[in-house]
């Protein structure tokens, strides 16, 4: 999205204007109220007196209001204005313009007020290529409102403008008013579009009765929320604060509703082009986001085992485990004449699905979604090892089924001319390329942890891993070219070793495919001129004969692709270059108001001084908005081991200090110091609950505290929660489920905080009856002991009392 376009949404409806809120298809095709992948509305722009009223300022710091502030045009550069207009955009299923036009003058004003409007109905897919629409265009006035209608078949939508005033008047396709502002008055109208789908209801964005889901209060209510449950960053240079917060708002603008669940959560991928569900976006946003919001992580992980391809379908590219790529909902899939419903066309979502799910794990410690997607994840294996591997050479290649509308290419870089010889000649297919290769085997040796410590299955993680061992030693051999010292972008349907050096090098470093000399020289490659503009590392570098900077997968920077090779970096080692990298990102982000587009040009640092945008690009965008999060995991060195969160920071003198409190995990909540490199417990709050006290309890203990427990604790609170404590390898493992047991203690929720306050002891507690023990009585005394003394220690720590 240009800087001049202004962006309001809810979901996975929003608004795009210009800076004054003005809505114009013709001359910017990204402009238009936006519902389930249809444009409703293509224009509304304002006159006064037949002139566009001129801007002064415009802000947009919530994503679902903006404020709009203009005068009216003078005719000359020193007289000034008497008039000026207040508009304000509130977004829910249409949206709502509040209009306030003030006179600043001594003497009365006459004004001729008009909205004029237009709808096109255009399939987000009919607005990227250009295409005509199949069905009737309609539209009329009715006594109070415009009305503009779409029509093919059954297929039924139309919007609706109206106003709160009753003086309205309608000539063609203008909402017109006649005002008379005395000296000092203002006047007020309210401009309302509403949706229509079917004829069966129509959506307003203010009224409740109307059918919305979530009115302006209750949006601001949720952000609030969602900013609170994360983790706080401070640091000595503003940027990492204000990028910081910036893709926390970004990310809470872009969550959908899950698919078929109640309650939860999932990024969609960007705005405008991509306001869905998308495999590979989701998931590595999911990853990218996994200290700070882990919420995301489960939804998708559910939605995508949900949606996972039971079938061989060539029109969607479904074969059986394959993780879906993209779900759409707009008129052309609806017709089947493009296969979203879902598509299925990406090789590298069903690795990443199981690498994810580790990872969650890994993080969270929720054993119960990794028995949950058992089968799923399964089926995810069944797929890379058969469909995947369409040759059976032990790599995963990808070749569409759907010749005429499904992709090329069918990795990230998914764009018709990404996978090139570095003399630009084209590649044949099948393509395996070489991030792809990384996925696969990071999956086998995650799964093999699954599959041995939670499925009771050796057996398979012996095979998986040494799977993954042999695919480790063959990628290297046969995707490195020794007179290039680097890794192939990928090999193609005749096995040649596709040559082209680009970014897709870097997520063999996150995954851990390469061999640690080859890893050296990648890295050499990525921070060296040819990939490395300064503002970030290019997608192809720009010594081959295809680059260009504003070539969307063959010159252009983009965020989440720097994330992942800064983490992969780190990994091997390179903790300058993972540094030099995240501090490159960040301050492009400077240039983008601190919000990061899907990707930008790759001009030199030299030769522009600031990052040239890159028009086409969403933004907000998701996996953009998490690349500042993964950069900070990678700056702090912040990794999950067992029940304590590690970390080994390496920060550039040029950001300083950077403090993050409130990091989620397994421990409950941690806080991390740069300057001291220390990890601290987190505490609940005074007035917290017993749901928070056993979430960080195991970040407040040490084993010093768990030598006199003898065995688990099953404990029930009288509100239907319950806990298992156990010592498992010297740490305490919490657990929020019902499992076997040595002691089963029933309780209320506000005894048990009692005794975590010091306001009664275990002893007294069971004395009072309000404790029933089943089994062994004095573990559960132990037991009592050992969350007592961890409260002692929270509020010494805390300096509460």
């Amino acid at each position: 999205m240009l800087a001049d376009t202004i962006s309001v949404l809810n979901g996975n409806t929003f608004v795009v204007s210009d800076r004054r809120g003005d809505v114009n298809a013709r001359a910017t095709a990204t402009h238009g109220l936006f519902h389930e992948d249809m444009r409703y509305l293509s224009q509304l722009e304002l006159t006064l007196n037949g002139k566009t009223p001129s801007l002064l300022s415009t802000d947009d710091v919530a994503y679902y209001t903006a404020q709009f502030f203009m005068i009216q045009p003078t005719g000359s550069l020193v007289d000034d204005a008497e008039v000026s207009v207040i508009r304000r955009r509130t977004i829910g299923h249409g949206f709502t313009d509040s209009i306030t036009i003030l006179n600043h003058g001594t003497k009365s004003v006459s004004l001729q007020f008009r909205a004029e409007a237009d709808a096109d109905f255009a399939d987000l897919f009919e607005i990227r290529e250009q295409l005509s629409k199949t069905g009737e265009l309609y539209q009329h006035a009715q006594a109070d409102e415009l009305v503009f209608g779409y029509r093919r078949g059954e297929y039924l939508r139309e919007t609706r403008i109206s106003s709160d005033r009753n003086d309205a008047f309608f000539e063609g396709n203008h909402l017109c008013f006649e005002i008379q502002l005395e000296p000092r008055g203002d006047w007020h109208v309210q401009v309302r579009v509403k949706i229509a789908i079917d004829m069966q209801s129509t959506i307003s964005p203010t009224t409740p009765s109307a059918g919305v889901t979530r009115r302006p209060n209750s949006m601001g209510e949720s952000l609030t929320e969602f900013v609170k449950q994360a983790p706080d960053v401070r640091s000595d240079w503003s940027t990492i604060e204000e990028t910081y917060n910036r893709s926390l708002t970004d990310l809470a603008a872009l969550r959908l509703p899950a698919y078929a669940t109640t309650g939860s959560v999932v990024p969609a991928a960007g705005l405008p082009w991509f306001m869905c569900i998308f495999g590979r976006d989701s998931l590595i946003t999911s990853y990218q986001t996994l200290p700070f919001v882990p919420d995301f992580a489960r939804s998708t992980l559910r939605i995508l085992a949900l949606l996972q391809s039971q079938t061989f379908d060539d029109f969607r590219d479904a074969e059986p485990g394959k993780i879906m790529h993209e779900l759409r909902s707009g008129e052309l899939t609806a017709f089947e004449e493009r296969p979203h419903s879902p598509y299925y066309g990406t090789a590298d979502a069903t690795p990443l699905f199981l690498v994810l799910l580790d990872e969650y794990e890994r993080w969270t410690g929720d054993e119960a979604l990794v028995h949950e997607l058992q089968q799923p994840a399964r089926a995810a294996l069944e797929w890379i090892e058969n469909s995947g591997d369409r040759d059976g050479d032990g790599f995963v290649e990808y070749q569409r089924r759907n010749i005429t509308t499904g992709l090329e290419n069918q990795c990230w870089k998914d764009s018709h001319d990404s996978i090139v010889f570095a003399d630009g000649s084209e590649s044949s297919l099948p393509r395996a390329t070489c991030e792809i290769q990384g996925y696969v085997y990071d999956a086998k040796v995650r799964t093999a942890r699954l599959a041995r410590q939670f499925w009771g299955d050796d057996s398979l993680a012996d095979r998986l891993e040494v799977e993954a061992a042999e695919l480790k030693v063959r990628f290297n051999q046969e995707f490195w070219i020794p007179e290039r010292d680097c890794f192939a972008l990928a090999l193609d349907g005749d096995k040649r070793q596709v040559d082209a050096l680009t970014s897709n090098i870097g997520h063999l470093l996150w995954s851990g495919i390469a061999d640690d000399d080859k890893a050296h020289a990648c890295a050499g490659h990525l921070v060296g001129s040819a990939l490395f503009s300064g503002w970030g590392i290019r997608t192809m570098a720009s010594t081959e004969a295809p680059y260009s900077p504003v070539g969307y997968h063959t010159g252009t920077v983009w965020p989440h692709d720097n994330s992942l090779i800064a983490h992969g970096l780190a990994r091997y080692g390179h903790h300058q270059e993972a540094a030099l990298v995240a501090l490159a990102i960040f301050q492009a982000s400077t240039y983008f108001r601190n919000r990061l587009p899907e990707a930008f040009a790759g001009y030199s640092r030299d030769l522009t001084n600031f990052p040239v945008e890159f028009p086409t690009a969403c933004s907000p965008q998701a996996w953009a908005a998490g690349a500042p999060l993964l950069l900070l995991r990678s700056l702090l060195g912040l990794e999950p081991l067992g029940f304590r969160l590690h970390m080994n920071p390496s920060l550039p003198e040029e950001i300083g200090r950077i403090d993050i409190t409130g990091i989620r995990g397994r421990w409950g909540r941690a806080n991390a110091f740069s300057q001291s490199s220390s990890v601290s417990p987190g505490s609940p709050p005074a007035d917290g609950t017993i749901e928070q006290v056993f979430t960080t309890l195991s970040s407040q203990v040490g084993s010093g505290d768990l030598a006199d427990i003898s065995g688990p604790i099953q404990i029930d609170l009288q509100d239907g929660a319950s806990w298992h404590l156990s010592v498992e390898r010297g740490q305490l493992l919490v657990e929020r489920a019902h499992k076997p047991a040595d002691c089963v203690l029933t309780a209320r929720g506000r005894d048990l905080l009692d005794v975590y306050r010091g306001k009664k002891t275990p002893n007294v507690v069971a004395m009072q009856g309000n404790i029933k023990v089943e089994g062994d009585v004095t573990l559960s005394l132990t037991w009592g002991a050992l969350l007592a003394a961890a409260g002692t220690r929270s509020r010494l720590s805390t300096g509460a009392h």
